[in-house]
């Protein structure tokens, strides 16, 4: 017989009727945040080597500690209000518009007022409906190809980062952009401790052991410990696993709230600032879009037709969050993919979200430790839950129908092929909106699915036409 208080957390997170258990919940919570933790080295890393235009740099403290305090609370937020297993942080790709983009051309509290000015536009988006219009106007098919472009996205996100495969230099002037290992071999302990990792995940989902693919982040960790501590390492790549003499770090606040919300305009002009804030915003959307229809496929949370019930209070906690990461100066902080880890360790509510969410709270004391798993021992549940992804949603996609089978396909391809999920959703939404008009079947699409295609042909002409 639960506790009260565990049935009153069963009742609330609905996690019985979603047919998850506690300890589901806090696997998955776990499994989470070690698959994501490397945001808190990597953004600081991203913002913190770029210039504004007055030659400042951000402090890298400063900016570990904005990472985890706005990854902590919109993660929480969101398990608490939106009951969804999807984590939040700063947004690779959006990080990279605010450094090599935003900041050049205006200081550093003026570009992160432009991100908070995209979050609130994404909240008025989801207040008048608009954005759940949106999502609910996409076509079964390519909802599915969506998902199964995250799948392969977040496949080739854990071959890079564990250095399986590794990117050919353009000094090599070769149209090869990909090649094995960093030489053309698998060589080096720390591929071994990803390929380790991935056999034992897969061969431990086979065999159905609950928590497969935490023991394996786990027991890889202490593998790549015991490596490092024996064996001579060029280098592990981001993070290496060695445990650190000082585990506890005292976070400095300095750069939260040091935000201008007009200033960018007087240095950039009003329509070159709108356009600014629409880049901004037309990633944050469409990658968050992307995300959360794919996790919450992936945890069963949606019926028939495809949509997810009460989408509106998990998408308008994703807008608080584009905001609250401008306002902390770690740039727009979104739903990450990385969300599928937990889920594929059992998490289907809200509740794995304290859990991840604590570990970042956590982490503003220890991010040393934190930040110890090495990617090759978190890469192979990203391997393992995208051919999960796969498998579930290839088969429902009616293939039969080219106006949807081809932009599913475009969709599918196209995120990993462009390192991006609103790339893969913009040609497949522009795709589907061209071939069902050249069938004939105009009247078949959804009007905002017009709008958003429109949207994204101006977005990739903006660069020809030299409005940025």
């Amino acid at each position: 017989m639960p506790s009260p208080a565990l049935g009153a957390l069963d009742r609330y997170f609905r996690i019985s009727e979603r047919g998850s258990t506690l300890p589901r919940e806090i696997r998955g919570g776990f499994a989470t945040f070690f698959a994501m933790a490397y945001i808190i080295v990597l953004n600081p890393i991203i913002l913190g080597s770029a210039k504004d235009m007055y030659g400042h740099q951000l402090d890298n403290g400063q900016l570990v500690t904005a990472t985890c305090v706005t990854a902590a609370f919109t993660t929480l937020l969101m398990g608490v209000v939106g009951n969804v297993p999807i984590a939040l942080a700063a947004g690779l790709g959006v990080n990279s518009v605010v450094a090599l983009q935003l900041a050049p051309r205006m200081s550093w509290p003026d570009a992160m007022g432009m991100v908070v000015l995209a979050g609130f536009v994404v909240m008025l988006l989801v207040a008048t409906g608009l954005r759940e219009r949106v999502m609910n106007a996409v076509p079964f098919g390519l909802r599915k190809a969506i998902s199964i472009g995250i799948g392969l996205f977040i496949m080739l996100i854990g071959l890079v980062d564990s250095g399986f495969v590794s990117r050919i230099p353009d000094a090599a002037h070769t149209t090869v952009p990909l090649q094995l290992g960093g030489d053309g071999h698998l060589n080096g302990w720390p591929v071994l401790v990803f390929i380790l990792g991935a056999l034992l995940t897969l061969a431990l989902i086979i065999r159905k052991v609950p928590g497969a693919i935490l023991i394996s982040i786990v027991a890889m960790t202490v593998l790549a410990l015991i490596i490092d501590a024996v064996a001579t390492i060029p280098s592990w790549g981001l993070t290496t696993p060695k445990w650190p003499g000082n585990p506890v770090a005292s976070p400095d606040f300095g750069l939260i709230g040091d935000v201008s919300l007009f200033g960018g305009f007087d240095k950039v002009g009003v329509l070159t600032g709108i356009l600014f804030v629409f880049t901004v915003l037309l990633s944050c959307f469409f990658d968050a879009m992307g995300t959360i229809m794919g996790v919450s496929d992936e945890a069963k949370l949606t019926n028939a037709k495809g949509e997810m019930p009460g989408i509106n209070k998990v998408l308008f906690v994703d807008g608080l969050a584009v905001a609250a990461g401008g306002a902390s100066s770690s740039s727009a902080t979104t739903a990450f993919v990385e969300s599928t880890a937990g889920v594929g360790e059992g998490a289907r509510t809200g509740f794995a979200n304290l859990v991840t969410g604590g570990m970042f709270a956590v982490a503003l004391f220890l991010t040393p430790v934190a930040t110890m798993v090495p990617s090759q021992a978190a890469t192979p549940a990203l391997f393992a839950v995208g051919f999960l992804i796969l498998a579930g949603s290839v088969k429902e996609i009616d293939w039969s129908d080219y106006t949807i089978a081809m932009p599913a396909f475009i969709t599918m391809v196209m995120m990993p092929f462009t390192y991006s999920i609103t790339n893969g959703i913009g040609m497949g939404f522009i795709a589907f909106v061209l071939l069902r008009l050249a069938a004939g079947r105009g009247r078949d699409i959804p009007v905002p699915m017009y709008v958003v295609s429109a949207v994204f042909t101006f977005y990739y002409l903006m660069p020809a036409l030299d409005l940025t």
